[in-house]
């Protein structure tokens, strides 16, 4: 593939970002903060919710073996899932935001509400995405097409980012929650016709197998168990992608800790009168658009030190910013603000680059082994397979340490503490 071709590939690509970055933001952004506070969901309840994702995500990630081996028309191609997941993506969006009845402190529907919304979006979301990863590193072969995907593909992830601020300025950081789910319902409809768009475009440029490829393929369909698992060994045998799983399992946990509970944490340990409800949504809204920003300005960076290097020095910074914030204390509440923000755009906008590693080690891996085709789906559902957990770790683990404090009593001065002790966490990352 040349460079003068890469672009109406990657716009057509970068659609397809745009629809899942408007959702996939929204749903891990509010949803805590929605069942805790406005659901009042019980911590057991809770607790129970995360575990069973936990499993359906064990169970939902084995689809990167079967995306790449069957022959039902919602799997026979990339284009193909995108075409029957987008809609079922956006109803899965749609489901947390409006409530079965009105729900008693504990109600034990909330806690089945929550299991249902969680497990229906993550099935979605891997179908739409592990396909959308895979083309990442079946039709951009080449290191510098990959860079100039990646640049286009921030700017379409900068325009989804834009739906946090929307929502939170519009419902009031969800304290309107009928603003909220009017524009849930948009955010919902543009994101099918953006997923729609991006899959027209990206019908034209999907690779066609070869005929001693669809031969092989077929052969493949008849594979047992034994040498799925024995194809799933080869690719753990590779040192640097086991490593990359284990930095990756922290990183998705981290980046789950500020997704999750920032908006918890700035409202109660900075006083309302401090921040404005517009000021809070800016800067929640900044968590999400400056990670997109700051990757649009490294493209020479990533050029010259590559992205090992880049995404070493965020970790630097993580854990510098940690530590002078933990010197200063939560009363400087300006300076809080300004941490919470600094700390998930650089999480953010390393994550962001996490496909290009990935995408080397399924070239890797099909040189290594000397494949007809790249396990593509295989080694990106290996990869959600070992990090997902974490996705239920985090919150679990932060919300008992808060109980722990006190969280969710009337009593300021607990709640206070109880997060103060819980920004420790941020460590890990």
């Amino acid at each position: 593939m040349t460079l003068l071709s890469i672009k109406p590939i990657a716009w057509g690509y970068s659609m397809i970002t745009l629809g899942t970055e408007m959702l996939n933001s929204v749903f891990s952004f509010y949803y805590v903060k929605l069942f805790l506070h406005l659901y009042k969901i019980s911590e057991v309840a809770f607790y129970q919710a995360q575990m069973i994702l936990m499993i359906w995500n064990a169970l939902n990630d084995l689809t990167g073996y079967f995306h790449n081996n069957s022959q039902a028309d919602c799997c026979s191609s990339r284009r193909s899932s995108v075409l029957y997941g987008a809609p079922l993506y956006s109803i899965a969006f749609l489901l947390p935001w409006f409530p079965w009845k009105y729900y008693q402190e504990g109600d034990w529907l909330s806690g089945l509400h929550l299991v249902v919304s969680l497990c229906a979006f993550d099935s979605t979301l891997t179908f739409v995405q592990q396909a959308q990863c895979t083309l990442f590193a079946e039709i951009f072969t080449r290191h510098e097409s990959r860079l100039q995907l990646i640049k286009i593909n921030q700017m379409a992830s900068l325009v989804g980012s834009t739906s946090i601020l929307f929502c939170g300025l519009i419902s009031d950081n969800m304290e309107i929650l009928l603003n909220f789910q009017a524009v849930a319902v948009v955010i919902a409809i543009l994101a099918s016709a953006s997923l729609y768009t991006g899959m027209y475009h990206m019908n034209r440029f999907e690779p066609k197998r070869s005929l001693e490829e669809n031969l092989f393929s077929e052969s493949e369909q008849d594979l047992p168990w034994t040498s799925v698992v024995s194809l799933m060994r080869q690719v753990l045998t590779q040192k640097n992608f086991c490593l990359f799983l284990v930095m990756n399992f922290f990183q998705v946990f981290h980046l789950t800790f500020f997704n999750n509970f920032m908006m918890i944490f700035a409202d109660s340990l900075i006083p309302k009168d401090v921040l404005s409800s517009s000021i809070r949504s800016i800067m929640y809204g900044a968590g999400f658009i400056c990670p997109q920003c700051l990757v649009l300005i490294s493209q020479s960076w990533l050029k010259k030190f590559g992205y090992y290097k880049i995404i070493l020095i965020s970790f630097y910074l993580e854990g510098t910013a940690s530590i002078v914030m933990l010197f200063l204390g939560q009363q400087y509440y300006y300076f809080l603000a300004l941490y919470l923000t600094i700390i998930m755009v650089i999480v953010q906008a390393s994550f962001c680059l996490f496909n290009l590693p990935l995408a080397d080690m399924v070239d890797a891996d099909l040189l290594k082994f000397n494949r007809q085709s790249p396990l593509s789906s295989m080694v990106f559902g290996i990869n959600a397979l070992f990090t997902k957990p974490a996705q239920s770790l985090a919150p679990m683990m932060i919300l008992s340490k808060l109980k722990q404090y006190g969280y969710g009593n009337p009593d300021k001065r607990e709640t206070s503490a109880a997060l103060s002790q819980a920004e420790g966490y941020c460590l890990l990352g």
